[in-house]
């Protein structure tokens, strides 16, 4: 095997947790159970889904998560209306209310 191949396929391969010569020796041996301990704890198969906790979260879930959807473009449109024309009524419209041009 080449080196390149070696490095390519190093981080695939878990690295030794027991070597030939460590096995069966009296010092090794509390040390290879707490290994083998620890793996053993590990959980098994696929992480559990998060669930969204709070209002953003919610968002980005319903409308980001695994179906995305252009309606948030549709909201920031909205929203963009929204603050124009209170804008526009609060600097302009407002005076014009009871006293026409």
């Amino acid at each position: 095997m080449s080196l390149a191949f070696r490095r390519g396929i190093s981080t695939l391969i878990p690295p030794k947790v027991a070597s030939p010569s460590g096995i069966g020796a009296a010092k090794d041996a509390s040390r290879m159970a707490r290994v083998v301990d620890f793996y053993g704890k590990l959980p098994r198969g696929p992480a559990p889904e998060v669930k969204p906790t709070g209002p953003f979260e919610r968002y980005q879930a319903r409308y980001f998560g695994k179906n995305p959807s252009g309606m948030p473009l549709v909201h920031l449109i909205g929203f963009l209306f929204a603050l124009g024309y209170g804008q526009a009524y609060y600097f302009h419209l407002r005076h014009h209310k009871n006293n026409p041009h």
